[in-house]
């Protein structure tokens, strides 16, 4: 049964919450192509299918982003991410799920008390000289309220909320089978990689529920920014930080969304825009860890034109080959280098069955192409990014995740550069940082580093290749060697074959049916009903309720295959 499948009954009045939110925003139509109302029904939950005529009239992407809104944390999440793909959804979608926000109302303080006395090992204000009753914000998962250490120091206290990590344990284990259905169920969807999207979406939150988390990725960071004296990592108070609240050093500064207040402050808009440029693009190329949202709400100019970068929930990680490639494709981009810049792609999309990779690799080349000639302070390196992966989109590609959130990062970056300076451009900046990498790659001892590992790892598979030998004679001989032939679809191809004997079974049985009845109804004697020979009446009677069902079969598998059910 289908409610079974889709898990315990202690989800089930989540996921009527969610489908109705669903319907009710006029997405009734995949509700029903999923199979659920049905089943929901029969369980005993009535699913209201009337929405306002309002919302009716408003575009797709409006309509998703408004559901995740009301569905919760672990859905405005979820649109976060996809604010990431454009790999995956067009311009008008991405605009959209950028304007997902969490912003709920703040958790009463008398609510956080009992979780803050275990937490912190005390009342709030006795363990801070000054603790603010009202949040500085409030978000879905956590809330931030302004504090004085005894010492004097300002501080920011994030508290989780109390009770968000079950409703989100509970939300991810309903999208996970969601997502799997959907991928089985509406193929239009494949192309969007929903199982894969969830995970994504599972490990992004399971990252952020745990504030000490977000504050490792904060001092790793700042460690790798020690370099740049002019960017600003909150330090951590690690005697008041646990996984469900964290304490930083409080930044006083012009947020990144007030650039009115520069000029005001004596601060140099070019000179903060190269900077800030300069600490991402080391976040990315040289250290691998960076700030996956450094939107204008996430970063403070401060004096002396120092800036500062606060909440690290958000983190981008890349190992050292996944730099490699892209220092490979940036530097494609930026020297117009139209075949490095197609390899690193299709490395990255990798060979997709249906995809002409001839046509794809063209495309590509003939992008780059077109700025050949273009001086490196016109090229608009976010811009070019995102039309690569638009042409990605087109070929039903999916970048994979890191990949993705790195280029949001990017774009974003560029936007507030050029907020900070118009004549800012990011090519110019990355170019020096970009060509000192690949100078130290190339240095001797890097490549004396990189050989020495390679040797190790050729002596360690030589050494176990013998054994791994002897393992696979030994399995043989026993006939344990299976080889196999996994086939797409092929479980569904047997089931429809199934049904289709099912149904010619029942054809024979109603035929034979039939013709016995034929040939009782002219022997004379026996028993009668209603005047004719009880055997062949009886007979006749279950040709034709057998032909009814099969009727009846036939007819619903056409019903749905016109819903786009492939069986």
């Amino acid at each position: 049964m289908l409610i079974e499948t889709l898990g315990a009954a202690r989800d089930m009045g989540r996921l009527n919450t969610i489908l109705g939110v669903l319907i009710r925003h006029g997405f009734g139509d995949s509700v029903r192509r999923l199979g659920l109302t049905d089943s929901l029904e029969r369980a005993g939950h009535a699913l209201k299918w009337n929405h306002a005529a309002d919302l009716a009239r408003l575009a797709p992407p409006v309509q998703v982003r408004l559901a995740l809104e009301e569905l919760g944390p672990a859905f405005v999440k979820l649109g976060q991410i996809f604010a990431g793909r454009a790999d995956l959804f067009g311009p008008e979608w991405i605009a959209e799920f950028e304007k997902l926000h969490s912003r709920v109302p703040a958790v009463p303080l008398a609510l956080l008390r009992p979780q803050l006395l275990e937490d912190l090992g005390g009342e709030p204000d006795v363990v801070f000289a000054r603790f603010d009753t009202e949040p500085l914000a409030a978000a879905s998962i956590a809330q931030v309220h302004r504090a004085q250490l005894h010492d004097g120091t300002d501080v920011v206290v994030k508290i989780r909320r109390p009770g968000i990590t079950e409703t989100i344990d509970a939300d991810l284990r309903l999208l996970a089978r969601l997502a799997a259905l959907a991928e089985e169920e509406l193929p239009a969807l494949k192309p969007y990689r929903p199982q894969q999207l969830v995970r994504e979406l599972a490990r992004s939150l399971k990252r952020e529920l745990d504030l000490a988390t977000e504050c490792r990725s904060a001092e790793r960071i700042s460690v790798h920014m020690a370099a740049l004296p002019w960017i600003v990592v909150p330090r951590v108070h690690w005697a008041y930080t646990t996984a469900r609240v964290n304490v930083q050093d409080f930044v006083a500064g012009v947020p990144g969304d007030a650039l009115d207040q520069l000029e005001a402050q004596g601060l140099d808009r070019r000179l903060l825009a190269r900077r800030g440029a300069q600490a991402v693009l080391k976040m990315i190329v040289q250290d691998g860890i960076f700030h996956a949202d450094p939107h204008p709400g996430n970063v403070f100019y401060l004096s002396d034109n120092r800036i500062a970068f606060i909440d690290f929930g958000m983190v981008g990680r890349l190992s050292q080959r996944r730099r490699e490639e892209l220092l490979q494709l940036l530097l494609g981009l930026v020297e117009h280098n139209p075949q490095g810049v197609a390899d690193v792609l299709i490395d990255w999309t990798g060979d997709e069955h249906g995809i002409n990779l001839a046509m794809l690799e063209t495309e590509i080349e003939a992008f780059v192409d077109q700025y050949q000639g273009v001086p490196l302070a016109q090229l608009r390196l976010g811009q070019m990014l995102a039309d690569v992966t638009a042409i990605l989109r087109e070929h039903h590609l999916a970048l994979p995740p890191d990949l993705a959130l790195l280029i949001k990062a990017f774009i974003t970056l560029e936007g507030m550069g050029r907020g900070l300076d118009p004549d800012f451009h990011m090519a110019t900046e990355a170019l020096p940082l970009l060509r000192e990498v690949v100078r130290a790659r190339y240095r001797p001892k890097a490549m004396g580093a990189r050989a020495w590992q390679t040797l190790r790892r050729t002596l360690s598979l030589a050494e176990q290749l013998p054994h791994d030998l002897s393992r696979l004679l030994r399995s043989a001989r026993r006939g344990r060697v299976h080889v196999g032939i996994e086939l797409a679809h092929l479980k569904r191809v047997g089931d429809q074959i199934d049904r289709a004997a099912n149904r010619l079974a029942m054809a024979l049985v109603i035929s034979a049916l039939i013709i016995g009845a034929s040939i009782v109804m002219t022997v004379q004697g026996g028993p009668t009903l209603f005047g004719l020979p009880a055997f062949g009446f009886l007979g006749f009677l279950g040709a034709v309720l057998g032909g009814l069902w099969l009727v009846r079969a036939i007819w619903r598998s056409s019903k749905g295959r016109d819903a786009g059910d492939p069986s």
